[in-house]
């Protein structure tokens, strides 16, 4: 499966813009994230852009410590949902549609994120170096882009599954996946059935990236590893991490 028939950038956040908020409010860990940031600005002050900004799950709370965000997405229904949950805070996020790998709004910026395997979601030859480079040019001298993703598992077998997510009286949400690691992409769907007969679904696909395939875009970015953390919280990467938090630097 090259990959999945009618899928677009727009896809995923179209599909999930209604339920992300409570499907993954606690995906990852919002506060440590939030500090990260902080402690990689070195204050409290500056300017940050977050790729594939969604519902401002991460943005609002940076948002609320008075940062300067702005937040671009492809999707204009998690838009939509962002501004909703903002309309009545002081610290607002500037949103923007607009496709991460060619579209991001004008810098500098003082530190860019891109959070929990955002950046797998482009799935195009060359989109995600695209990324890094559309990324180093808007960055501050000496600024950050702080990269969060899995830790691919490089020797997984190709395969499909499908397995309950939830079950309610009135509701199951079956998953249903593809995983192809020859191409590196897993594709999948969520699939909601509700007691009155409804069927709803909600599609998803990544391209993965090794850590050492993030260094070698970084660096033909012009962008030097700085840090790497087995997460937010800073805990220490070893050849056993899952996932990992990488700190690339903008020379000064």
């Amino acid at each position: 499966m090259a990959a999945m028939r009618g899928y677009d950038s727009t896809s995923y956040g179209d599909g999930f813009a209604d339920v992300y908020d409570d499907w993954y409010a606690e995906v990852t860990d919002v506060d440590a994230t939030t500090a990260r940031v902080v402690a990689t600005l070195g204050s409290d002050a500056g300017r940050v852009l977050e790729l594939g900004v969604g519902t401002g799950r991460l943005a609002l709370p940076l948002a609320d410590r008075n940062i300067d965000v702005v937040g671009v997405d492809s999707s204009q229904a998690m838009l939509d949902r962002l501004a909703d949950r903002q309309r009545d805070r002081p610290h607002r996020v500037t949103a923007v549609c607009g496709d991460m790998a060619t579209e991001l709004p004008d810098g500098p910026f003082d530190v860019a994120l891109v959070a929990y395997n955002t950046l797998f979601n482009l799935l195009g030859d060359g989109e995600q170096q695209a990324c890094f480079h559309a990324v180093a040019e808007r960055l501050a001298p000496g600024g950050a882009f702080i990269v969060e993703a899995v830790v691919p598992d490089e020797t997984a077998q190709a395969g499909s599954d499908v397995s309950v997510r939830s079950m309610a009286v009135d509701r199951v949400v079956l998953s249903v996946s593809d995983h192809r690691p020859d191409q590196r992409r897993t594709s999948g769907q969520f699939v909601e059935f509700t007691e009155s007969g409804g069927v709803r679904l909600r599609p998803w696909s990544i391209r993965w990236a090794s850590v050492d395939d993030l260094d070698a875009m970084a660096a033909s970015a012009g962008l030097a590893l700085d840090t790497r953390f087995a997460n937010m919280a800073g805990d220490e990467f070893d050849e056993h991490s899952t996932q990992h938090v990488s700190v690339y630097r903008a020379p000064r």
